[in-house]
């Protein structure tokens, strides 16, 4: 006869909500008491160590998490360890009869998830998983010869086509929580605030992490941002951007919270359906992830294994790694990842290409920096980002579409409000001379001279191209 008084333990990870969340629902529903359970394991063993960013975003998520679990009754258990090791001790020194938990993807997840299902079980423990991040299994969109998609646009189609994803689980009004002993560390304690100094001061100003600000920023977007969003989606200035992201990335807002809102939004279908497609993308670079789990070191296609980089001269890249490279569009953007941990997706497609094929510099270095910058840096999303535009990824941009920052500049930021708002030298000069400064009459006070000459470099980035091909 099962023990209901065992509690049922959520292993929580990229999953911090407590709506539409199967692990939690399953074990609210199972009548036993509840037990949520978060381990920071940052030693690399299996998921990769968390950047700057997306640390000072953890921190503020996972109190947020356990405001509303304690609302509700229960309350959130806080480790620091091996993951494995430290949800076997809970579960042995709670007595747990369920461990539930929420799937993952990413490298060495599934295996750790695979090791702590068996060890769970081997002591009795009944094991429960669900798929709560993604709107399908990764491997189980397939092609008509029953292989994976290597192309955005089919895969998308075949996603669609198997229907609209599940409905939203409401969150449960109250939760038998655990009232037993067990240790839990203080969240000061996990260290994952910036110390001396604290430059986190720009993301608090841009960001309200947590479920609660999850939902206020789907709702904005929803009524405000929606309606314009396929026409204004490319300019920085226009703040059509739903800014998502990162809710997504530590799962306060699931996709299914996202596809339903979306669907069920007063916009034009078209305007709807173009929006989605951003969710489909994000579902297939987590298949490919599935497929390719070092997406963030190794190339997708072999072939540019071969391309000759150019050696790394440090100030160029600091220059490029601070918005200081003499180039508007690049400076502008680089500074407000530096300052908000964020950046335009137009913007972040013209970094990276300058910092790929201007500076010609391996796109693994760019992906780096953004992994610590971004508080969205998401394992698959920034890697498969990268890649696609180095031209050596999944349904990749061509090597050689080369973005012209100037030309980019002057087509989504015409009049350089996004320019003049990230680099204030240029403030002073005609609005479209901002895109040029150095052809203004007497430039801009201040603002560095390009450290890179876009024609010549461009020429020199196709012709190491065609190199690695021949």
């Amino acid at each position: 006869m099962t023990d209901r008084s065992a509690p049922a333990v959520v292993w929580v990870r990229d999953d911090l909500r407590v709506a539409d969340n199967p692990a939690l629902r399953e074990a609210v529903d199972s009548g036993r008491p509840v037990l949520p359970v978060y381990v920071l394991d940052d030693s690399g063993g299996t998921a990769r160590p968390l950047g700057g960013a997306s640390r000072w975003w953890l921190h503020h998520s996972l109190a947020g998490l356990d405001a509303s679990l304690r609302k509700r009754g229960s309350r959130l258990v806080l480790r620091h360890g091996d993951a494995g090791h430290e949800i076997a001790t809970v579960l042995r020194q709670t007595g747990a009869g369920l461990l539930t938990f929420n799937r993952r993807v990413a490298h060495g997840e599934r295996e750790e998830d695979d090791r702590v299902r068996r060890a769970a079980e081997a002591a009795g423990v009944v094991v429960s998983d669900h798929l709560g991040s993604l709107l399908h299994e990764p491997g189980e969109v397939l092609n008509g010869s029953g292989e994976r998609f290597a192309v955005f646009t089919p895969f998308f189609t075949a996603l669609t086509r198997r229907g609209a994803p599940r409905e939203p689980l409401p969150a449960p009004a109250s939760i038998d929580g655990w009232t037993g002993r067990v240790h839990s560390e203080d969240l000061d304690a996990l260290h994952l605030l910036p110390e001396g100094p604290d430059w986190s001061s720009g993301l608090a100003e841009a960001w309200t992490p947590g479920e609660k600000g999850a939902h206020r920023r789907l709702e904005d977007f929803v009524h405000h941002r929606l309606p314009r969003y396929a026409a204004q989606r490319d300019r920085p200035a226009a703040e059509a951007s739903s800014r998502l992201s990162p809710h997504l990335r530590f799962g306060e807002l699931s996709p299914y919270q996202v596809w339903h809102r979306v669907h069920a939004a007063e916009a034009p279908a078209e305007v709807r359906t173009k929006f989605l497609t951003e969710l489909g993308w994000r579902e297939f670079d987590y298949d490919l992830l599935d497929t390719h789990p070092d997406l963030d070191t190794v190339n997708v296609h072999r072939d540019f294994d071969a391309f000759p980089w150019d050696d790394v001269d440090p100030r160029r890249l600091e220059a490029w790694q601070r918005g200081r490279t003499g180039i508007p569009l690049v400076d502008a953007g680089m500074r407000q990842l530096w300052t908000t941990g964020w950046m335009h997706n137009r913007v972040r497609m013209v970094v990276a290409s300058f910092l790929i094929k201007n500076l010609r510099y391996d796109w693994r270095l760019g992906e780096q920096w953004f992994w610590d910058t971004l508080v969205d840096a998401d394992p698959a999303n920034n890697a498969a980002q990268w890649q696609w535009v180095a031209g050596s990824g999944a349904d990749a941009a061509p090597f050689f579409r080369v973005f012209n920052p100037v030309l980019q500049a002057q087509k989504f930021d015409p009049e350089g409000e996004y320019l003049a708002e990230w680099v204030p030298e240029l403030r002073d000069l005609a609005p479209k001379a901002r895109h040029e400064p150095w052809s203004a009459q007497g430039g801009a006070p201040g603002y560095p001279e390009p450290i890179v000459d876009l024609g010549a470099s461009r020429k020199a980035a196709l012709d190491a191209y065609q190199r690695m091909r021949d």
